[in-house]
């Protein structure tokens, strides 16, 4: 998706513009602690420039400690909880937007599925997609996978 994104929350409180900048094509993640912190059975990201996204409204946030050993910290809606991105101790500047928050989330088809070997076994993924056991272990995986679309 080109040009400026807007998303918000549920209940209207927090409301955001992502600028277009740079951003990661959006990934579907199966692991079970997405399933658990979503209360689903994936979720959806788009790595963002946390410099990108101009946030309006209270948020609060949570932090928990990821397999890599990275710390995570989970922001979103102070009122409703809905999850709007996170960041990792790992990747300073940048964000995971949850693209289930954006106004126009019908559109985003991920570019690839990972933790599929976790995935629910009802979940059919579509053919062509790359699909990971796990995920990439290193940056240059990570930006083969869903790096920024060349324009």
């Amino acid at each position: 998706m080109k040009g400026d994104l807007t998303g918000g929350c549920l209940c209207g409180a927090v409301r955001y513009i992502l600028r277009e900048g740079l951003r990661f094509r959006p990934y579907a993640c199966h692991c079970t602690d997405c399933q658990t912190r979503t209360g689903s059975a994936f979720s959806e990201h788009m790595l963002i420039a946390k410099q990108d996204l101009a946030i309006e409204g209270d948020l609060d946030s949570g932090a928990c400690d990821q397999p890599s050993g990275a710390v995570s910290t989970i922001w979103g809606c102070a009122g409703c909880k809905v999850r709007i991105f996170a960041e990792s101790d790992r990747r300073p500047g940048f964000a995971s937007l949850r693209c289930g928050t954006l106004h126009r989330s019908a559109e985003i088809v991920p570019a690839a599925h990972l933790w599929v070997g976790s995935k629910q076994p009802w979940v059919t993924l579509p053919d062509g997609v790359p699909a990971l056991a796990e995920q990439p272990r290193t940056q240059a995986e990570w930006l083969a996978l869903v790096g920024p679309a060349a324009t």
